[in-house]
């Protein structure tokens, strides 16, 4: 029985100590006869390593490592070729002359690699002569191979001024591709996310974004059919329509993919169990930041319509926040739409584990206190459950209670009513509850609407001034007969209209009346 590799990222260790690998060679194949420089973009732990590493032994020709896979009678061993590699994977450097210095270390490691000796000291001059002086030693083109090109501005990102130094520093690297084209077979460059050609890779206009290609949808990650195949023999007893709930989805225009870090986590662990394996391994705080900032409303993740710019290659100095969530792998593409000459796209949540987690994750960072907002959701769980919505209200009115008013300074949070209704969206998302947002009726848009086997509970949500006297959210939600929609469903609906005070930062009102869909 083949071993799960659990966090390697060597070709080479995979092959040669019998672990499970998903063959990827037909689909590098067709990217490498297709051009020279290419760019791919994809979310943390989905293979990137493993693809450049896989790429690199390819071109060194070391044959005994594809036999028995798709690329080896279809490739010519005999040619090798030189490899630079850079990886920014290790270190966070903090100042750009941290950086400086790492680039140079790199330089240096592919210089005794090579066996060639560069004299020019700026970091331009000594990429382009390790370039050419590798070239002209072996005869052949140089391969580049870049690992997580983006990470020393990721990991700044919070910090504008010193994010934009490291652009200039890795621009100034990357500048060097292009005025060495006569000396090159192939580049490529992975990342997470997709910095604009203007402010990173100036000049170098034959760079080709591979990430939407759906030739190359699968190239990192796995399908359906590898989970089926590759890893049948750790599939016994495993229901595996949920697992393609909970962690299939990823969409790049092509066959959906799962990452590999959350199958093999979950295939590797005591009885399979169900959770968040890639959530844990980051921290989308800066995203909940910029959230806050540009008070989006948390209910559009469900759907969020997009132009191609909007999920394109953003810079730091002005972030989008759909790109971010959809390089970043909270959002996917659900859906692609041409109308006339322009291109729309329909981005929404992966999978479960990403929909629970993140909301989870948002929830908590609203309310601050996780030991109460844990609370709080077990008691919600239960009210819905139950349906006894006088404790479902007071669940929420203790979950804002709870949120210290230092949250509410230098901004206006609580003057609009998309605060509320993002808190609200969040804790129900985070309980796996299948939710309707902003879904259109004859009369109007239904805020959010809850579906569970037996029952639908509809919310309307109001800010005011003080507290009312008449509950306007509940007698809009009836006026508009919204329920309507879900007549014939053999469910009992529920109206709930919920108003939240201005100054009290809180729920004033919360009344709900029953009807009876079949009625």
């Amino acid at each position: 029985m083949k071993k799960l590799p659990i966090g390697i990222q060597t070709f080479e260790k995979i092959i040669n100590e019998n672990y499970c690998y998903v063959d990827k060679t037909r689909i590098i194949h067709e990217l490498i006869n297709n051009g020279t420089y290419f760019f791919l973009s994809r979310p943390r732990r989905f293979g990137k390593s493993l693809l450049i590493d896989t790429i690199k032994d390819l071109f060194e020709g070391r044959e005994e490592l594809f036999k028995g896979l798709w690329i080896e009678d279809k490739w010519d061993f005999s040619k090798k070729y030189p490899i630079i590699k850079i990886d920014f994977g290790a270190g966070i450097p903090k100042e750009r002359v941290e950086l400086n210095k790492r680039i140079r270390e790199i330089l240096e490691i592919n210089q005794e690699e090579l066996g060639v000796k560069c004299a020019f000291e700026t970091i331009s001059g000594c990429f382009n002569e390790l370039i050419m002086k590798a070239a002209l030693k072996y005869k052949e083109r140089v391969v580049v191979l870049i690992d997580e090109y983006d990470k020393p501005i990721l990991d700044n990102i919070e910090e504008p001024m010193i994010a934009q130094q490291m652009r200039e520093e890795l621009k100034n690297l990357y500048s060097v591709l292009k005025s060495t084209d006569a000396y090159i077979k192939f580049v490529m460059l992975t990342g997470v996310s997709k910095f604009s050609k203007v402010s990173l890779f100036s000049g170098l206009n034959n760079l080709r974004d591979i990430t939407l290609d759906e030739r190359y949808a699968a190239i990192c990650g796995y399908t359906q059919n590898d989970l089926e195949t590759v890893f049948k023999e750790y599939l016994g007893g495993v229901d595996l329509e949920r697992v393609r709930l909970w962690y299939n989805g990823y969409s790049w225009l092509g066959e959906k993919a799962y990452n590999p870090f959350d199958i093999l986590l979950f295939l590797d662990s005591p009885g399979k169990e169900f959770r968040n394996y890639w959530f844990e391994t980051g921290s989308p705080t800066f995203l909940l930041k910029l959230l806050k900032e540009r008070k989006y409303y948390i209910p559009e993740f469900e759907e969020i319509r997009a132009g191609e710019e909007l999920i394109g290659a953003f810079d730091v100095d002005f972030i989008e926040p759909a790109a971010l969530l959809f390089q970043t792998g909270y959002l996917t593409i659900k859906e692609k739409k041409n109308l006339g000459d322009n291109i729309y796209f329909t981005l929404s949540y992966p999978n479960l584990e990403v929909k629970k987690s993140l909301n989870e994750y948002i929830a908590n960072y609203f309310v601050f206190d996780a030991g109460m907002h844990q609370r709080a959701r077990i008691e919600i769980y239960e009210s819905i459950e139950r349906m006894e919505l006088e404790s479902l209200r007071d669940a929420f009115f203790r979950l804002f209670a709870a949120i210290p008013y230092e949250w509410y300074m230098k901004n206006e949070l609580d003057k609009y009513e998309g605060y509320y209704a993002s808190i609200f969206y969040a804790v129900f998302a985070s309980l796996g509850y299948d939710l309707r947002v902003e879904e259109s009726t004859n009369r109007g848009r239904i805020d959010m609407a809850i579906k569970t086997d037996k029952t639908i509970i509809m919310f309307e949500f109001k800010v005011v001034e003080g507290e009312s006297g008449q509950n306007t959210a509940l007698e809009q939600i009836k006026s508009k007969r919204y329920y309507e929609k879900y007549s014939g469903l053999n469910r009992d609906v529920y109206l709930v209209g919920i108003e939240f005070s201005k100054e009290e930062r809180n729920i004033v009102k919360f009344d709900w009346e029953m009807v009876n869909s079949k009625g």
